[in-house]
């Protein structure tokens, strides 16, 4: 590929993100340009330094046809750590446009977590071509960690550790860590290990440059130190470092031997990912919609929730339609009825929240089940107390008949001590019934707090105010 002809523009200016901390839409246009012409040498200077991040959000920010072009242009100067950035869609269009050859020299220099990372959710025929590539060592070292399953610590694990004996001095250490060149870029601890690889314990950095140079090592290992199984879920190890304030561990396999390291930084992105993929199932999205998505990926993703969400609404109007008299003679009814519904919904869907996220980090659990259900029954019943009150004011006073008041008044007390009781009673069942909470409870939730509002508010204004 040919340059195109550049001089030197001194006075490019590279103002990359604007005050609200997005990618400035000026410094997107000016790379934009640059891929335009092919002008290498100004695509060098403008993202030259990048880092991974601010090049991930700046591949986000430009067309799609940019993208590969982008990268392409940039050749040996493009950091390939930067599609770990991106959103799983933008990072799949871009692998397809790529040749295996490119993006088999661009992961070739990654952190093979990174590496693995990329590649997982490839078809296996590309991943096949794009490792194929590879030498046969490198090919091994990735071949391990996609080879374990998807969302387990071994796929997002580090397998380059420092690992010394433990007959080894503190000296010997300290001079093994200065001599060698192949060492990984940023560790925290050093690792034990007997000769069969065998997990023997942890050292950290700081207790080893403090200690004197004929200390074994095997005399620092840390007693209570938290390993990982590499077939743990990877959600359940970012719990285990928020708990304990881990900054990295070692993960072993099934017998017991060191095959890798888990580190904060790792678990800082499955814990947003975790809590992202929470927001987005409670809200009715595919955990899988990213911003990025077309048109077509997110009206075919959305369709199935509202497909259900279309059925609770019919559930919910068949009990209305029960009451179909009463609401005739009685307009106010009509008008009334989905006040209670929905403030129903809102209080349950406040509990849901709180008992979803509490089961998702591990809070709730069998030794509180019993003291958060019972407060949210209190809470429940204080609320629905308080609303009573107002709406049996407003409503009494809105349409001249105390009666009314009455009849709004205790649906609203009935439907939000159910609605309490929903929204802990429903997450609980489906986790103890293997179905993720955040995708399914809120359908249910709803549908319970709608009809439950319908029913009681129109039984009881049926037996109060003698309408049959």
């Amino acid at each position: 590929m040919v340059e195109a002809e550049h001089a030197p523009d001194e006075t490019l200016k590279r103002k990359v993100r604007d005050e609200d901390g997005a990618i400035d839409k000026g410094f997107v246009e000016q790379v934009s340009q640059a891929v335009l012409l092919s002008d290498v040498t100004a695509l060098r200077e403008l993202v030259a330094e990048l880092h991974e991040a601010d090049l991930g959000d700046l591949i986000e920010a430009l067309d799609a046809e940019e993208r590969p072009k982008l990268i392409s242009l940039l050749g040996g100067d493009f950091d390939f750590a930067a599609l770990t950035e991106v959103d799983d869609a933008v990072r799949e269009e871009i692998l397809e446009e790529l040749s295996p050859e490119t993006v088999a020299e661009g992961v070739r220099d990654l952190d093979t977590d990174d590496a693995v990372y990329i590649l997982e959710d490839l078809d296996e025929a590309d991943k096949r071509e794009i490792l194929d590539k590879l030498t046969p060592a490198e090919r091994t070292v990735l071949q391990q960690g996609l080879d374990y399953p998807e969302g387990s610590a071994g796929r997002r694990m580090q397998p380059e550790v420092i690992a010394v004996p433990p007959f080894w001095t503190v000296g010997h250490t300290i001079d093994f860590l200065r001599e060698t060149e192949d060492l990984p870029e940023r560790f925290f601890e050093i690792f034990v290990a007997d000769p069969s690889h065998h997990f023997v314990g942890t050292v950290p950095l700081d207790r080893l440059l403090r200690t004197k140079r004929p200390v074994s090592v095997v005399d620092l290992v840390e007693d209570d130190r938290r390993v990982v199984q590499a077939t743990d879920d990877i959600e359940d190890v970012a719990r285990m470092f928020q708990r304990y304030n881990l900054v990295a561990a070692p993960v072993v396999d099934s017998a017991g031997r060191l095959v890798g390291v888990m580190t904060i930084d790792d678990i800082v992105d499955v814990i947003e990912e975790a809590g992202d993929d929470d927001v987005k199932q409670l809200g009715g999205v595919d955990a899988e919609e990213e911003i990025s998505d077309s048109v077509r990926q997110v009206a075919l993703g959305r369709f199935r929730w509202r497909f259900i969400s279309l059925i609770a609404a019919f559930i919910s109007a068949s009990v209305m339609a029960m009451f179909e008299e009463q609401l005739g003679k009685l307009v106010a009814l009509a008008v009334l009825a989905p006040i209670v519904a929905s403030q129903g919904g809102n209080a349950a869907t406040q509990t849901m929240t709180v008992a979803v996220r509490a089961l998702g980090t591990g809070e709730l659990g069998g030794w509180n089940m019993g003291r958060f259900f019972r407060r949210e029954m209190i809470v429940g019943v204080l609320n629905g107390v308080a609303f009573a009150l107002i709406t049996a004011l407003v409503a009494g006073f809105w349409f001249g008949n105390p009666m009314l008041g009455v009849v709004i008044g205790l649906a609203m007390i009935a439907t939000l001590i159910i609605a309490a009781f929903a929204g802990v009673a429903v997450p609980l069942a489906l986790d103890k019934a293997g179905i993720d909470p955040a995708i399914s409870s809120g359908t249910f939730v709803t549908t319970i707090t709608d009809v439950v509002g319908f029913f009681s508010f129109l039984g009881i204004a049926t037996l109060l105010l003698r309408l049959t």
